[in-house]
């Protein structure tokens, strides 16, 4: 049997600024690199070609999959690992190089961590998600948006760790329109797919368009297969984006209903104190209800500790973000001591909410 190679393939357009980045931490690793360019008016091919990645192109159509799957075949190599422009290998390295000694048969995920990427509590985390992007030779892709490798192979974890910082604000702002775009173009085809009716609520939420939000992820959820591991990082979205609505009732109505669910999920406590702390302003004479509401969700949060096997799960919600509120509250009741011991523990600077 030959031994298997292994191609980082890379789409990618006017991306000269990162693409550097990227083809620096993998090429090391991989025995090639195909990197299709779509439209780049910057120096995104020349960068890439001094790099030893080889270049071609492609008229884009309003399609990832179309351009994804023509990458993959002109790549033709028995591992691809698939990654965009904004994206960097952080750990892994030696697991790629193993690559040429393990057959192509299983679907390998990545571990990818989201710089910046706007939160349901209305500020800036890194976020896990959990990714199908190391792919045998012969997977392809469906979909004109968000688009997903199509197969029946065994999917495994790995240990390749990989950055993305595609959340920040320069970065949003040159994409603004282009995925809604392509996403509801994909709806008119699909107007039951749950998980494209997701990504259109992510993408509002990203924009803060939090009407459209909740209206997507309420039309999402009934159709949403309990197997999805995205299932928890819509529930938390969706308790966001009613939370900026003020329509706190129906947020704690959708936490009800899927609290036996999540409740392992410090990211779904967290949404919940969030959810509670946010409410007093609107309804101080439940404050002290809340509060204490708010306060057993971060206490929750601390006691289940971080999980970053679940998809979409912040660091830090099971650990020093839960804590700093959980502080606050203390301190906010009249508990110095307690609050004060618990920024000991932790470590913690004063200072405002953390999400």
């Amino acid at each position: 049997m030959n031994t298997p190679d292994l191609a980082l393939v890379v789409i990618a357009r006017d991306a000269e600024l990162s693409v550097r980045r990227l083809l620096e931490s993998v090429t090391p690793w991989v025995d090639r690199v195909l990197v299709l360019d779509t439209g780049s008016v910057d120096g995104t091919r020349e960068v890439a070609t001094r790099l030893s990645a080889r270049v071609e192109f492609l008229t884009w159509t309003d399609d990832f999959s179309a351009a994804r799957n023509a990458a993959l075949d002109l790549a033709a190599a028995d591992w691809h690992l698939v990654l965009d422009a904004d994206e960097w290998l952080i750990e892994g390295g030696e697991f790629l190089r193993q690559l040429r000694h393990t057959p192509p048969e299983f679907v390998g995920q990545i571990q990818l961590l989201d710089e910046n990427r706007p939160d349901s509590a209305g500020s800036s985390a890194t976020a896990r998600s959990w990714l199908s992007r190391l792919l045998p030779g012969r997977v392809r892709y469906e979909g004109r948006i968000h688009e997903q490798p199509v197969h029946q192979l065994p999917v495994h974890r790995t240990p390749l760790v990989i950055g993305h910082d595609g959340y920040r604000p320069e970065a949003l702002a040159a994409k603004r329109g282009r995925n809604r775009r392509l996403l509801q173009a994909a709806l008119k085809d699909h107007p039951e797919d749950a998980y494209l009716l997701y990504q259109l609520g992510k993408d509002a939420d990203v924009y803060n368009e939090h009407a459209l939000a909740a209206q997507s992820f309420a039309a999402a959820w009934p159709r949403v297969a309990v197997s999805a591991p995205w299932r928890l990082d819509l529930v938390v979205r969706w308790t966001g984006s009613l939370k900026r609505l003020q329509r706190h009732e129906e947020a704690v109505r959708l936490i009800h209903l899927t609290q036996a669910e999540f409740d392992t999920s410090p990211d779904f406590h967290f949404a919940i104190g969030d959810l509670m702390l946010d409410w007093t302003a609107t309804a101080p004479h439940q404050a002290n209800a809340l509060l204490g509401s708010a306060e057993q969700a971060w206490r929750r949060c601390l006691s289940l500790g971080e999980r970053p096997e679940q998809h979409g799960s912040v660091p830090g919600r099971g650990g020093h973000l839960a804590a700093f509120n959980l502080a606050l509250v203390l301190e906010g009741t009249g508990r110095e001591a307690e609050a004060a011991d618990l920024r000991r523990r932790f470590g913690l600077p004063t200072g405002r909410l953390l999400g």
